[in-house]
C-alpha cells in the first residue's frame, strides 16, 4: 500500500519560504494569494496490506521521525 504524509508548520510557526514564494508570486504578478505556507509530502510504499494497519505504522513513522512534533503538524493518507 502506498501512504502520504504531509508535513506543515503548525499555525503560528513563521514560514519564510512559504513567505518568500508569497512574494515572488506577487511579483510576478499573481495577485489575490492571501498566505502561502511550504511543507514536504513524503510517500511511503508499505508492504502492509491491512489499511488500518498501513495508516497505523505511517502515522507512527511520522510521529518518530518525520514531523517535529513542536513545529509541525501531519495528515497520512493511505491508498
Amino acid at each position: 500500500m502506498k501512504a502520504f504524509v504531509t508535513v506543515m508548520p503548525k499555525a503560528g510557526v513563521l514560514d519564510p519560504q512559504g513567505k518568500a514564494i508569497g512574494h515572488a508570486l506577487s511579483s510576478l504578478g499573481f495577485e489575490g494569494v492571501a498566505d502561502v505556507r511550504t511543507g514536504k509530502v513524503i510517500e511511503l510504499d508499505l508492504a502492509e496490506t491491512d489499511p488500518a494497519k498501513a495508516r497505523a505504522a505511517a502515522e507512527e513513522m511520522a510521529r518518530k521521525l518525520l514531523a517535529n512534533s513542536v513545529i509541525e503538524s501531519f495528515k497520512v493518507e493511505v491508498v
